[in-house]
């Protein structure tokens, strides 16, 4: 986001803090940050505050800087859960300068070594219970996801982690428990020497770093349970078709090859991913 918003001058000074100092010392020479400061120091020189760390830390760090931003300064996150969060700072006194957000794109990888221009463009940015929000702070973030080339869907902080439950976080869930199962088999270097496209772009997720995706699965563990039972019975019955029914296994594949028209669909024709349908369901 640094990157983008400092090349459509949608910032003019990008204050990076982090608790890392080799990554802001990695920020700094990268060019993507101008200067740091502590938390505090640069909440209080802020007009727009972007919090990006691990959805527990948020927890703290929110409040924290609530405390800290001058009156007219807009605040907002990009943490994949949103009740939890929200709750925090409800009766916040400067609860309507925070817009609680999620734009729907990222990589396995991390630190500032690893951002990416134009990460943002074509995805989807979830803002949530905009109506809690002042609406000038609401304009600031519309239009930063706008000049970063995303489309808006606007839903609940219940909605968000419920749909994000099935769509991001399940295979993420799904990633890792794949990669486990084959590193816990004996010969597994054949099963790598083997591996080609399809099974690397199925574990890829699970380079994800446990830190940032351990605190989500707790915040959202209603949700994702949800999502898991339903995907545990779908397993199960792939197995009995596979073992005992040819048909009703060929049955189940031509119904689940249904989501190329619906993804097709969601986007003039073009395949989109699967964050981006919901879309469809919660654009106002």
């Amino acid at each position: 986001m640094a990157i983008d918003l400092k090349k459509a001058r949608f910032a003019t000074e990008v204050i990076g803090v982090d608790s890392d100092a080799g990554h802001v010392e990695q920020a700094l020479n990268i060019g993507f940050i101008d200067r740091t400061a502590t938390l505090e120091e640069a909440c209080k020189e802020a007009d727009l505050v972007l919090i990006a760390v691990p959805v527990d830390k948020i927890l703290t760090i929110l409040p924290f800087v609530l405390d800290h931003i001058p009156v007219h300064a807009t605040v907002t996150d990009m943490g994949s859960t949103k009740r939890m969060i929200t709750g925090t700072v409800k009766n916040h006194p400067m609860r309507r300068n925070y817009v609680p957000a999620h734009p729907m794109a990222g990589t396995e990888n991390s630190g500032p070594t690893a951002a990416i221009s134009d990460l943002f463009r074509g995805k989807i940015a979830i803002m949530c219970d905009q109506e809690e929000s002042g609406p000038q702070h609401v304009a600031l973030i519309e239009k930063m996801f706008q000049v970063l080339g995303m489309k808006i869907a606007y839903m609940s902080a219940d909605e968000q982690d419920h749909s994000t439950a099935f769509i991001s976080h399940l295979p993420h869930v799904v990633a890792f428990a794949l990669a486990n199962a084959v590193l816990a088999k004996e010969n597994r270097e054949i099963i790598f020497d083997l591996a080609s496209g399809g099974f690397r772009s199925t574990v890829r997720l699970a380079k994800s770093s446990p830190e940032m995706w351990g605190p989500i699965f707790q915040q959202n563990k209603e949700y994702i349970l949800e999502s898991l039972d339903v995907y545990i019975r779908q397993l199960k019955e792939f197995k009995d078709s596979i073992e005992n029914d040819e048909n009703r296994m060929n049955e189940l594949m031509t119904n689940a090859n249904h989501i190329r028209n619906i993804l097709d669909s969601s986007n003039g024709g073009s395949l989109i991913t699967n964050e981006e349908t919901i879309i469809k369901l919660y654009t106002k």
